[in-house]
């Protein structure tokens, strides 16, 4: 295992769990039994939430940092936004049996994948600065982070033992993981009713 709590890529293949669950933007998931939870990652962020006590942990895929009054709640669409995102992963890990105090962090994604240039105003610098703030702000370790860069990645983490083994998504999966988050982008969030005008 790497210094940074990676497995190496190689291993990857060699690790079996009885039940994998696939995560797309949006995706939240804890458990309480030995899964192994994937996602695919451009500039989208997943947070991994361990208690390493009661071996139980969760991850979560969200796409925007906040949801600036998004009217349709439903749980895929509040959780594409990190703020809610957060919040619902780290409820979902304490029902199944970890404890907050004892919850260590492992963050990944934020890549610019999309080709756009790498500022502080891009979704995926926004996305970075979020995910740290909001760990530094609840008292969250952080233990492991790989984020930036230009190459999607395929995150896989074991809720058992809190491993994640990380390696670059193939071609395949790159384009279709650009095709994804560009017709995501181009959804337009739905916002609360705005009046413009008031009669007297």
């Amino acid at each position: 295992m790497h210094s940074n709590g990676f497995v190496k890529p190689t291993t990857m293949a060699r690790i079996s769990v009885d039940k994998m669950v696939t995560l797309y933007i949006g995706g939240v998931h804890a458990s309480r039994e030995p899964i192994m939870i994937k996602t695919l990652l451009g500039s989208c962020i997943a947070a991994c939430l361990y208690d390493p006590e009661r071996r139980v942990g969760g991850m979560n895929h969200f796409m925007l940092p906040q949801d600036n009054g998004l009217r349709d709640r439903s749980d895929h669409n509040v959780t594409r936004f990190g703020v809610h995102a957060m919040d619902r992963l780290i409820a979902a890990v304490m029902k199944v049996g970890g404890e907050r105090r004892r919850l260590v962090a492992k963050v990944f994604g934020g890549a610019h994948v999309l080709g756009i240039g790498d500022s502080q105003s891009s979704i995926p610098c926004q996305n970075i600065a979020f995910i740290r703030t909001f760990l530094k702000k609840e008292n969250f370790p952080v233990i492991s982070e790989d984020v930036g860069g230009y190459d999607p990645r395929e995150v896989r983490f074991l809720t058992e033992t809190g491993q994640v083994l990380r390696q670059v998504a193939n071609t395949r999966a790159w384009r279709q993981l650009m095709y994804q988050e560009k017709i995501e982008e181009a959804k337009p969030p739905t916002y609360g009713e705005v009046t413009l005008f008031q009669k007297d």
